[in-house]
């Protein structure tokens, strides 16, 4: 049976990517290359609620690249894959190709 985890309040959770650790061509990359800290959305939570009981919407949604703190949000394993969960304001940023 596979679970499926869907996020509460401003939560995302996110799956982060793996850089490559060598070129098309074959060429090792060094560990330390422009290595971006982000990760792929694959579900959202509802959003909060102001003090009104308006909603306030995430900012991010299913399937965008984020940019990601380098600590934070928590580590969640579903089945054979980890998952991280963060705040929606923790998130720094979309990514864009």
């Amino acid at each position: 049976m596979a679970k499926r985890l869907i996020p509460t309040l401003n939560r995302v959770l996110i799956e982060k990517l793996v850089q490559p650790a060598k070129t098309n061509a074959g060429i090792l990359l060094p560990e330390k290359s422009a290595k971006l800290n982000s990760g792929k959305v694959v579900a959202v939570g509802p959003g909060l609620r102001d003090k009104s009981g308006n909603a306030i919407p995430v900012a991010v949604k299913e399937g965008d690249t984020v940019l990601l703190p380098e600590y934070g949000g928590t580590q969640v394993k579903l089945g054979e894959k980890e998952f991280h969960l963060y705040r929606d304001e923790d998130i720094l940023g979309i990514l864009h190709d």
